[in-house]
């Protein structure tokens, strides 16, 4: 039997580690980026990545760092 798990995830990271990790995974998104690494690490029939509260890319992040 399949067996379907939710969990909630909090990371900080720096900017050019953001910017290091999304271009090594050659992913547009931090969704993209954490469901490619879930992947990677365990073998799952399906990934949802969801970002709820900060930047989910590059450009929200330089828009949230003007905003400050």
């Amino acid at each position: 039997m399949d067996a379907r798990i939710k969990v909630s995830l909090e990371f900080s990271i720096s900017e050019s580690g953001l910017e290091d990790a999304l271009d090594e995974y050659d992913e547009l998104s931090v969704e993209g980026l954490i469901s490619e690494i879930v992947d990677k690490s365990v073998a799952c029939d399906e990934i949802v990545a969801k970002v709820t509260d900060g930047p989910n890319n590059l450009e929200e992040y330089d828009a949230q760092q003007q905003a400050s």
